[in-house]
């Protein structure tokens, strides 16, 4: 479920989008070149073989009107031909000798068939007046937000204000503890649609910016609910704001602008993709290259909020740096920076380990959504005789893994009712590692 809080829409907001973006009515309104455009619609029919004006609206993400002028640019200049009509409907269009001469040739520069291109110049401003930095995240949506969740009122309060604050958060502590489950649930602070671009052209260059992993699209009715207006630029989706998750598995190329060579495609970088949404690097430290590479890769946007990115053959593009951006590690911060940088990010958050009470707290949660009558004795026997008899610190997600651990065992016995003590035992220990068993 998608949380919406009291200050889930911001009508100045919404207007702004749609005064930066309606939809266009001629080519000089889309912000692109026609010849642009015409290339554009020469690969779609290159590729199609045949396409009437519907198909044609559909494919490029663009109004009729103007449509129907890129068309007569084709045409006076010998690129298309009509092919007559389907059934005394739209008019088909395809390409003549010449057309698949410029396809090809268009296709040879940049492999892009898809929606028609946002300008960037247009998207810069986008970007800024979706700001995810609107300060309004109050002590009641964090209680909206983390409902259900436990988490000390000093912790909700930490994260309320570092997330009101603009700057770059870092959450560390132990393995387990609920840094990436808490730092994923931010996102639910912002409940406000946003409009994200097919893809943004950068000169003759196109990147594509909307990736449906990352962008949720909001549907009508969704839509609706909001009270989102209508008539903005159909090459901008609705969607909900976007969260980016990477962990171990990053690397530096990822962070800035990749071109295909064989496809002829730019792929936008991850940080771009998560623009005014959140992006969460977990395992800080665990990544391919050293830990002050990949920090250093943010100090520029972290303190001028803008970033520059890299389209190859000595060309750069300046865009905003409009995130949320969070750093989650289980190791020491001051092993991963030195205290010159950790300044830089504005808030160092610690998880630790769970109090009794805590603990009994998410217990509790887990076996009524296991189905599981409550057991004080039961409980008492995993905190006393397993936790406190091997020394083991109380972490959150212990509770989930072991109960389910043991239904598992009871699944597979064909056995059912209240879970005993041998179950816990048994998956206590199929859960730990058992250091007496080694060496």
């Amino acid at each position: 479920m998608y949380a919406v809080s009291d200050s889930s829409t911001y009508p100045s907001e919404r207007e702004a989008v749609q005064r930066l973006a309606p939809q266009p009515r001629n080519i000089r309104e889309t912000g692109l070149a026609d010849n642009f455009l015409g290339d554009l619609v020469c690969k779609h029919l290159h590729d199609a073989g045949v396409l009437d004006m519907p198909h044609l609206v559909q494919r490029l993400a663009l109004t009729g009107a103007v449509m129907e002028e890129v068309l007569a640019f084709l045409r006076k200049d010998g690129r298309i031909e009509v092919l007559g009509q389907v059934g005394g409907q739209a008019l088909r269009y395809g390409l003549t000798e010449r057309g698949r001469a410029s396809a090809r040739d268009a296709l040879s520069r940049s492999g892009y068939i898809g929606a028609a291109p946002f300008p960037v110049s247009a998207y810069r401003s986008l970007l800024k007046v979706q700001t995810i930095h609107h300060g309004r995240v109050t002590a009641r949506d964090m209680h909206t937000a983390f409902q259900g969740v436990v988490l000390t009122e000093s912790m909700l309060d930490q994260l309320g204000v570092a997330m009101n604050s603009g700057r770059a958060i870092m959450i560390y502590g132990p393995a387990g503890t609920g840094k990436t489950y808490i730092s994923s649930r931010l996102i639910r602070l912002f409940a406000e649609a946003v409009w994200v671009p097919y893809a943004v052209a950068v000169n003759e260059s196109v990147i594509e910016i909307y990736d449906p992993q990352v962008h949720q699209r909001l549907e009508e009715g969704d839509q609706n609910q909001l009270l989102l207006d209508q008539g903005i630029d159909r090459r901008l989706l609705c969607c909900k704001r976007p969260i980016v998750i990477t962990g171990g598995e990053l690397s530096m190329e990822q962070l800035d602008i990749r071109y295909d060579p064989f496809s002829r495609l730019y792929q936008a970088p991850l940080q771009l993709k998560a623009s005014n949404g959140l992006f969460i690097i977990d395992d800080m430290g665990r990544q391919r290259m050293a830990p002050a590479e990949l920090l250093n890769r943010w100090i520029v946007p972290m303190e001028e909020k803008r970033d520059f990115l890299n389209l190859g053959g000595g060309r750069h593009c300046e865009l905003p740096f409009d995130l949320i951006l969070v750093f989650s590690t289980n190791l020491n911060p001051l092993e991963l920076a030195d205290e010159a940088f950790l300044r830089r990010i504005g808030y160092k958050l610690h998880f630790s380990y769970l109090q009794p009470q805590e603990y009994e707290r998410i217990w509790r949660q887990e076996i009524e959504r296991l189905g599981i009558a409550y057991d004080p004795v039961l409980l008492r026997y995993v905190l006393q005789g397993l936790y406190e008899e091997q020394g083991m610190p109380l972490v959150p997600c212990h509770p989930r893994d072991l109960l389910g651990m043991a239904r598992d065992r009871q699944s597979y016995l064909g056995e059912s009712g209240p879970l005993s003590p041998r179950d816990l035992e048994w998956a206590w220990k199929n859960y730990f590692v058992q250091l007496d068993l080694l060496g």
